[in-house]
């Protein structure tokens, strides 16, 4: 565990950008109960976090992915932090829509994308993958080379570890569930006896109840 993912576990507390329930547990889009509801768009309302956070995220694209020469916002949590990112690198910038427009030029990828560019994706939040990877499919089909994936938060699932390792894109995280619930534990936001409940979900979250 290093000091980045601590620190930025702590801002996503502080400012209640994370929730964190055992005993009145919330539910998911999916049907999923979960004790743990994120919402990283609050980041953007707090200068100090959002700063913190696209530094960092600037960070690693300059440390992991030096080639890079677009940046993409996942559609629609993650756009205004790559953008931040894109300024931050002064490169260009897409995002990536979930569907085709349903009017216009009916863009899934909005922006100027240049053929064979070097992408990295910035991502706000990590669940099952499934989104976050469609993204990356979409600008693969649309020529892009996606070198890989920058996000805020991840729970740290096996299926979207599985996932990522089968499209064959690179993940890195600013903070993860782990860290996330040392660090509520450690700052009094949850009792030692949630910890257990809390590890639980994360390694069976489709039966938690």
């Amino acid at each position: 565990m290093n000091s980045t993912e601590k620190i930025i576990a702590r801002e996503l507390l502080k400012i209640n950008a994370v929730k964190l329930n055992v005993e009145k547990p919330f539910i998911w889009a999916s049907g999923w109960h979960s004790p743990i509801y994120c919402d990283n768009r609050i980041t953007l309302s707090y200068p100090d976090t959002r700063k913190l956070i696209y530094e960092s995220l600037t960070d690693i694209v300059q440390q992991k992915f030096k080639t890079a020469d677009v940046i993409a916002g996942v559609a629609t949590g993650a756009i205004a932090h790559g953008a931040l990112v894109a300024e931050a690198l002064k490169k260009p910038f897409v995002y990536v829509r979930s569907a085709p427009k349903t009017h216009g030029l009916g863009n899934t990828v909005e922006g100027a994308l240049p053929p064979g560019g070097k992408v990295i994706v910035i991502e706000d939040l990590i669940s099952t993958g499934g989104s976050s990877l469609a993204a990356v499919d979409t600008l693969r089909k649309a020529g892009a080379d996606v070198l890989g994936m920058a996000a805020i938060f991840s729970y740290g699932f096996n299926t979207s570890r599985r996932r990522f390792e089968k499209s064959d894109c690179v993940l890195y995280t600013l903070t993860n569930y782990i860290t996330l619930i040392e660090e509520a534990l450690a700052g009094g936001y949850i009792a030692a006896a949630d910890i257990e409940a809390l590890k639980r979900w994360r390694e069976h979250p489709d039966e938690w109840k």
